[in-house]
């Protein structure tokens, strides 16, 4: 999953991005609302994390300019703290509301629930035959046991388990799996679904050739 997180204190900005990559995530930032929105525009993210006070352009008008074109599911992070600020930004588009300074491990469960109800699934766990991924503790078992995955083999699994039944290309993978310093003309799409089908079983990912990927 990718995910782009906007925010204008670099303490915290290199923070959060180090705990969300340390997660498993492709993070992509940016330190002012202008660079951000251009970001969320021009990428498809699975979630964007949207500071309110920065310069160039505040978070509120960053979330409405992001609306008309595009539903990242977007969790606003901010100082203020006030109903009215919180009600402005949920009817403003915004997913979901935290303020600072914020308990990390409550955001990556925010996220992770925004991520969720944007596929359309309620529950953490996924169940694929005898597949059961837990979305919350990132774990993965085959008919019962534990099978270690990769960060990115896991963020792969989880991706297109969360779009069963779909087909995924490899460019869709590359947006959603691959931040932008990772080096999207390489072969590790290739390398991530042989090793994972030699964990999971080779029919657990299905190639449809000259369309992408999907989990049946």
């Amino acid at each position: 999953m990718r995910i782009l997180v906007v925010e204008d204190q670099p303490d915290l900005l290199r923070n959060l991005a180090r705990t969300l990559r340390e997660e498993g995530y492709a993070v992509d930032t940016a330190a002012d609302g202008k660079d951000g929105l251009t970001k969320a525009q021009d990428n498809d993210y699975d979630a964007l994390v949207l500071d309110v006070m920065m310069p160039k352009l505040d978070g509120w008008e960053v979330l409405k300019r992001l609306r008309t074109t595009k539903k990242t599911p977007v969790l606003m992070l901010t100082a203020r703290d006030a109903v009215p600020d919180r009600i402005r930004g949920l009817d403003g588009g915004a997913d979901d509301y935290l303020t600072k300074p914020c308990d990390l491990d409550e955001l990556l469960a925010r996220l992770r629930a925004l991520i969720r109800r944007s596929a359309g699934q309620a529950k953490p766990l996924l169940e694929i035959g005898g597949v059961v991924i837990d979305q919350a503790a990132k774990t993965v078992l085959l008919d019962g046991k534990p099978v270690a995955l990769t960060a990115r083999e896991y963020a792969m699994v989880e991706f297109l388990a969360l779009r069963r039944g779909e087909v995924v290309s490899r460019t869709e993978l590359y947006e959603h799996l691959m931040d932008e310093n990772d080096d999207t003309l390489s072969n590790l799409l290739d390398v991530h679904v042989f090793n994972i089908r030699k964990k999971l079983g080779q029919g657990f990912i299905v190639t449809r050739r000259g369309q992408g990927y999907c989990i049946e």
